[in-house]
C-alpha cells in the first residue's frame, strides 16, 4: 500500500491557504508536505465578490503548495465554507418499521426522511448528521440496527447555506483547474483541528476568530450539534483603529499585531506609541499617543463581537451544556489578552486554541490562524468513525455534480 496525497484550499477573509499532505500505513496522522498561502483578495464575509482577484489568490496559493510539495499538480480539493448565510437546524423524523428487526434499509429510510427536509427551500445540505435514534419514543439509542420495534426516529443536525455564494466559489476552483470533492463548514474544521477527546464528549464550544467572520461550532457526545456565524471579526478591530487614530489600514494593520490587547488597566513595558496620522492637508505625520488608547479602541468591538457570540449561545440552549467550555481560535485570537476579556465575558473555562494531530506544519503555519486548514486536512483523511462522528457519507460525486443534481430535483 501506498501513500495518498489529499490536498485543502482553506478560503477565508483574511488569507486563502493550501494544504498538501500524504495519509497511508507509514502515519498515523496526515504530514504536510506543500504549503501555500497569500492575502485573501475578492473576498468579503468569506464571498466571492470578485472572481478574476479570487481566482489569482487560489492559483497563487496552490502553486506555491505544489512546488513545495515537489511539482505533481493537485486535481482534487476539500474546501471550507462560511458564505451564504449558514444555517444550523436540529430535527427529528420518525418512520414505521411495523414491528420487525430493524436493518440498514429502515436506517438509511429515516435518515432520507431528515435530508428530504430542506428539498423546497433555495438552499444547499452542506451537512446531515444523526446525533441520535429512538425507538418508540425512546431516544439516547446510538445504533438502532438490530433492534425492535413499530417506529424508528431520527435526531438530525442540519447544516445549510444559500446556493449562489457556493456556486460562485465554485466556478472559481474550476477555473483554476481544481474540483472540489467535499465542502466542510468552518468552524466545524476549526473544531476538529483544536478540541481534544475529553471536549468533544463531554460538551464544549469551538469559536474561531477570523479576518471577517467569527464562527461558532458546538460538540457534545463525539457530535457536531451547532454552527454559526458572526459577521464581525479582526478586520473590523482594524477599521476601528485606523478611523479612532486617523491612520492608515496598513499602520493599523501593524499597531494592532504588535502592540494590541483587549485589556485595559495591563501593565506593559512600553506605554508610549508612535503612529503614523493622517493630517488635514493629506500630509502624514509622526504622533505619540499613550498605548492605552490603543487598548480602548480594541477592547470594546472584542467585547462586542463575545456579546453577540455569547447571545447566539444562549439562544441555542447551549449555554448549560457544550457552553462550559470555551475554545477560542483563528487569527484575531492571538490579540493580547482576549483568553481573559472572553472568560469575563462568558464566565466560563476558556483556552486558547491551535491546529492537533497534524504533523509537518511549519512554525509559521501551526498558529491558532490555520486551525481551519488543519480540520479540513482531518476531515479528508479520516474515516467519519475515527473522527468519533457519525456523518453519513455522499456518494462521490463532485460538489458541482451535486449542485446540478439539487437544481434537477427542485426545478
Amino acid at each position: 500500500m501506498r501513500d495518498q496525497t489529499i490536498a485543502i484550499l482553506d478560503i477565508g477573509s483574511s488569507k486563502i491557504c493550501c494544504f498538501i499532505a500524504e495519509i497511508g500505513p507509514q502515519h498515523e496522522r496526515p504530514r504536510v508536505i506543500g504549503i501555500g498561502h497569500r492575502e485573501s483578495r475578492g473576498l468579503n464575509l468569506g464571498t466571492v465578490v470578485d472572481m478574476e482577484e479570487t481566482e489569482n489568490a487560489i492559483r497563487t496559493a496552490v502553486d506555491a503548495a505544489e512546488k513545495m510539495a515537489g511539482g505533481d499538480p493537485i486535481e482534487n480539493v476539500t474546501v471550507n465554507l462560511s458564505a451564504g448565510d449558514p444555517k444550523s437546524t436540529q430535527l427529528c423524523v420518525e418512520v414505521e418499521v411495523a414491528g420487525h428487526e430493524i436493518n440498514d434499509g429502515d436506517i438509511e429510510r429515516v435518515l432520507d426522511s431528515g435530508r428530504h427536509y430542506l428539498n423546497d427551500q433555495e438552499r444547499f445540505v452542506i451537512h446531515s448528521r444523526p446525533t441520535s435514534f429512538s425507538i418508540d419514543g425512546v431516544g439516547g439509542v446510538r445504533d438502532p440496527k438490530g433492534m425492535f420495534g413499530d417506529k424508528l426516529g431520527v435526531e438530525m443536525h442540519m447544516t445549510s447555506a444559500s446556493i449562489s455564494p457556493l456556486r460562485n466559489l465554485q466556478t472559481c476552483i474550476n477555473r483554476c483547474h481544481l474540483n472540489m470533492v467535499e465542502i466542510v463548514f468552518s468552524p466545524y474544521a476549526s473544531g476538529l483541528s483544536t478540541l481534544v477527546a475529553d471536549e468533544l464528549e463531554l460538551g464544549s464550544i469551538c469559536i474561531d476568530m477570523g479576518g471577517g467572520v467569527t464562527s461558532i461550532a458546538a460538540f457534545k457526545d463525539n457530535e457536531f450539534i451547532f454552527g454559526d456565524m458572526v459577521p464581525y471579526g479582526g478586520h473590523h478591530v482594524t477599521r476601528d483603529i485606523a478611523q479612532g487614530l486617523s491612520t492608515p489600514l496598513p499602520v493599523a494593520e501593524r499597531l494592532k499585531t504588535l502592540f494590541g490587547n483587549c485589556l485595559s488597566g495591563v501593565s506593559t513595558v512600553r506605554n508610549q506609541i508612535d503612529v503614523t496620522q493622517i493630517g488635514d492637508s493629506g500630509q502624514e505625520s509622526v504622533t505619540t499617543i499613550p498605548r492605552r488608547m490603543l487598548t480602548s479602541i480594541i477592547e470594546p468591538r472584542v467585547e462586542e463581537i463575545f456579546e453577540i457570540v455569547r447571545d447566539k449561545i444562549k439562544a441555542a440552549g447551549l449555554e448549560n451544556t457544550a457552553g462550559r467550555r470555551l475554545i477560542i481560535t483563528g487569527g484575531a485570537s492571538q490579540l493580547g489578552g482576549v483568553e481573559e476579556l472572553a472568560k469575563k465575558a462568558f464566565k466560563c473555562n476558556v483556552r486558547l486554541g491551535r491546529p492537533l494531530n497534524v504533523d509537518g506544519l511549519a512554525d509559521t503555519t501551526a498558529g491558532a490562524g490555520f486551525s481551519t486548514g488543519a480540520g479540513l486536512l482531518l476531515y479528508a483523511a479520516l474515516k467519519p468513525e475515527e473522527l468519533h462522528f457519525m456523518e453519513q457519507k455522499k456518494p462521490q460525486l463532485g460538489v458541482f455534480e451535486s449542485i446540478s443534481m439539487w437544481f434537477k430535483e427542485n426545478f
